[in-house]
């Protein structure tokens, strides 16, 4: 050790000149790398949520305690009995004490929080004209300032420490050292530099958290959103499912019931096996409902495509069907052209032969025909219905216009409806007294809406 010969009464030794100077970089480095922890009272939602951060904080209290301790240690043993001495060590108590009141008085540059700093640099300054090896604990203070004050007055702050730090160094040096003078600035500047520099990365990382937790949020409002609209969606599809299943088998049922039982009551007096046949029909159409309607609550197919055959022989029997219910007054002949080149699909059937029913249905009930006939024709792409009377007719309305006229008017916008379903079109062909022909045309290729 080489002690300092130039006279100062306070002088503590040359020889820990360069090494205060590298400690302070090492400290400011160190500091930095530390980021928002550094200093004594670091934020406590990051040193809460991170307990890597914890432990620098953790880490960088204990340098400061160290450092102090070092800088007191070393006066008592260069400088043992001086008159100064009761004096350093109060004042590193005092400044022990102010540093660890810090976290107690929060975060926030609150009036308290100021006022404590402000004590805390002004017992440091004491200490260091006092004792110039006390610079060391520079580093922590730079970073204490840099937490709570604004960025103008932290550099500001830290500008006046590194008067002191130099200031310092230069009593220790036995002369004028420019390493002495531009070292400590240069380590405070390129310090502050870092330290704002992960201040600004950490608000930008907090910001974008907090907008991936709004899109996180938009993204999950808008996944509710759209379930709760597929549910509205599926409930609406299975309302019209229903309203057209119900259409073309109950209501259809039940309507040819309630004409055949009214004829029975007209002709039981007059012709009581008549009255009887038309009972005898409306019990096979009561048995017919009761075995769709339970295949309709098991959503089954239809019951004659239930039977075995095909779409071909569920409509033959349906002709035939509707001509003995007829009793001679209608006659449904049913054909049959081409070959499928592969099982239509079940869909394609069950559509196909709905159509069908209501479509007899209302030849049966509106148009006073006294012969029908249905035509299923097998194309390379596509299957075609085509349901043809010779009763009155009517005037064809365009797609989407009912007239004011209808009451029921529920069957051809159903058949429309099971025909876009499948991809297909429906067309009406008809005028007052020559028939109607209606023709349900399919593609083979796909079978969804294409809206």
């Amino acid at each position: 050790m080489v002690e300092h010969r130039s006279g100062s009464p306070d002088a503590e030794g040359a020889e820990c000149s360069g090494v205060s100077g590298s400690a302070g970089a090492a400290g400011a480095a160190g500091a930095a790398g530390a980021g928002q922890v550094a200093g004594p009272d670091p934020d406590a939602q990051v040193v809460g949520s991170d307990p890597d951060a914890r432990w620098l904080a953790l880490l960088m209290h204990a340098a400061f305690f160290l450092l102090l301790g070092a800088s007191l240690t070393r006066f008592l043993m260069r400088h043992p009995g001086e008159a100064r001495t009761p004096w350093i060590i109060a004042l590193s108590i005092t400044l022990a004490v102010l540093y660890l009141l810090g976290p107690v008085l929060g975060s926030r540059p609150t009036p308290r929080r100021l006022t404590w700093l402000g004590v805390l640099v002004v017992v440091w300054m004491v200490l260091v004209v006092l004792a110039p090896s006390f610079a060391w604990c520079a580093v922590p203070l730079f970073y204490t300032g840099l937490r709570i004050l604004p960025p103008r007055a932290a550099l500001a702050l830290v500008a006046l420490l590194t008067v002191f730090v130099v200031a310092a160094q230069l009593r220790l040096a036995d002369g004028f050292d420019p390493n002495l003078v531009l070292a400590p600035p240069a380590v405070a500047a390129v310090a502050t530099a870092v330290f704002v520099h992960m201040q600004r990365q950490a608000v930008r990382q907090r910001e974008l958290a907090a907008r991936q937790r709004e899109l996180i949020d938009d993204l999950l409002r808008t996944r509710r959103e759209l379930a709760a609209t597929e549910r509205r969606e599926g409930t609406l599809a299975e309302r019209q499912r229903l309203s057209m299943e119900i259409h073309d088998t109950l209501a259809q049922g039940l309507s040819s019931q309630q004409m055949l039982l009214q004829a029975a009551d007209r002709t039981w007096s007059a012709d009581p096996d008549a009255a009887r046949r038309h009972i005898r029909t409306a019990t096979g159409i009561a048995e017919r409902n009761l075995a769709e309607a339970r295949r309709f609550v098991h959503d089954l197919a239809p019951a004659d495509l239930a039977e075995g055959g095909g779409l071909e022989a569920a409509l033959h029997a349906l002709a035939a069907r509707e001509s003995a219910q007829a009793e001679g007054a209608l006659a449904v002949h049913c054909h049959v052209e081409g070959t499928p080149h592969a099982p239509l699909p079940d869909r394609v059937q069950s559509a196909l032969l709905r159509i069908a029913q209501g479509a007899l249905a209302n030849v049966r009930e509106h148009s006073g025909a006294s012969a029908a006939g249905l035509t299923l024709t097998h194309l390379d792409d596509r299957v075609v219905l085509d349901i043809g009377d010779n009763g009155r007719g009517f005037t064809a309305e365009p797609e989407g216009v009912r007239g004011a006229r209808t009451v029921r008017g529920h069957g051809l916008p159903a058949m429309r409806a099971r025909v876009r379903q499948l991809g297909g079109t429906l067309t009406v062909e008809s005028a007052p007294g020559e028939g109607t022909v209606l023709s349900a045309e399919v593609p083979l290729t796909t079978t969804e809406d294409p809206t």
